[in-house]
């Protein structure tokens, strides 16, 4: 190719990048070096080609800008897509081996900052790093899944905006929005934005709003870890909360006489009586549970005999302190469980604390 011809190519290539870039520039910019770097060396080209008088003819500037424009999707700025079912690492280097970036998802979009032959460095969000091209979507392939799975959102610039019910200034508001709401919008209808508001359409006047088209992004490895952490914790929060729920239970009354509770209350005493009321009540819940399973006796008397079951009974201890005398808090935790109460769900046995995994109250382990 002719000297003037390959200068031709660097102008060409300046003004595709600023002007032929359509929808992938529009949102993806990125300010990158390297343009500008392509501009001033076409400026020079451009200034040698008047100095020489060289003219390349209109074939050749023809072929040049053809040329051009069929690759104009490797530019820096140009818009990719993930090409992927699920996800794809990004490498801080093009090769197999780097260290991970982050993680490019299935519909997540990004631009070129550098394409070669086998990787393409991108940035995606705040994730920037090279990804294998088998993996990626480029030119208009990139910008057909974009308008596919991308959205417009409206951002509120104003306080107190009403919402309208039609897309006119004469119709009933279904309520209000303010400033920095952001909103998927639905369609744009002229002048309006319909939007989903509160489960129902609703019609916002363009003027108060910002709109904007977002693809979803990557993450670096920092966001993964810290996301994952959060996950973790909503994890065991939600655990814990249903532990709780199921730990407090109400199962019902039991028709018990005066000696049941005196009885339940002695084992309780025998049992718990140096630990906090809730401890002595979950002693009393797991003999309740115990009786309300069809694995142990039908009877109060029996579920408390039961050879090798409660050491005290067996032991004689439980029927001294009835002949003592049971304290009125050992005869309140009875009554609660004998009442259905239970705080430690269907828990049929306990120990102490640490010797087993379960529901810890006070120095006993339920479960």
């Amino acid at each position: 190719m002719k000297r003037a011809a390959y200068l031709t190519m660097f102008i060409g290539a300046v003004l595709l990048v600023l002007l032929a870039g359509g929808a992938a520039l529009r949102i993806y910019a990125t300010g990158i070096t390297a343009s500008n770097e392509v501009l001033e060396e076409a400026s020079a080209g451009a200034a040698e080609v008047v100095e020489a008088g060289i003219e390349p003819s209109e074939e050749e500037v023809q072929q040049v800008i053809e040329e051009l424009e069929a690759n104009a999707w490797k530019n820096p700025g140009s818009l990719v897509m993930a090409n992927v079912f699920e996800s794809v690492n990004v490498r801080r280097e093009p090769s197999e081996e780097a260290e991970r970036a982050g993680m490019l998802y299935k519909d997540c979009g990004g631009s070129i900052i550098e394409y070669t032959d086998t990787w393409t460095h991108i940035r995606s969000g705040e994730l920037e790093g090279w990804v294998r091209n088998d993996y990626l979507l480029f030119g208009d392939a990139a910008e057909e899944l974009q308008e596919e799975v991308g959205v417009t959102r409206a951002e509120v610039m104003t306080d107190a905006l009403r919402v309208r019910t039609e897309p006119s200034t004469d119709c009933n508001t279904c309520g209000t929005v303010g400033t920095g709401e952001v909103y998927e919008v639905i369609s744009e209808e002229g002048d309006w934005v319909k939007i989903d508001f509160e489960g129902q359409p609703g019609y916002i006047n363009k003027e108060y709003l910002e709109l904007s088209f977002h693809v979803d992004y990557g993450e670096t490895v920092e966001a993964i870890a810290a996301r994952e952490e959060e996950e973790r914790k909503a994890k065991e929060a939600a655990e814990k909360a249903r532990r709780e729920a199921e730990r407090y239970q109400y199962y019902g009354v039991y028709a018990a006489s005066a000696s049941d509770v005196e009885l339940l209350g002695a084992l309780i005493w025998t049992e718990a009586g140096n630990q906090p009321f809730e401890g002595m009540v979950a002693v009393g819940a797991v003999v309740m549970n115990r009786l309300r399973n069809p694995a142990y006796p039908n009877t109060l008397y029996g579920v408390i005999y039961a050879s090798g079951q409660f050491t005290p009974a067996g032991s004689g201890a439980v029927d001294r302190r009835i002949a003592a005398g049971v304290p009125d808090t050992c005869l309140q935790a009875a009554q609660q469980a004998l009442d259905g109460y239970s705080n430690v769900g269907a828990a049929t046995h306990f120990r102490s604390a640490g010797s087993h995994e379960g529901i810890v109250i006070g120095g006993h382990v339920f479960w």
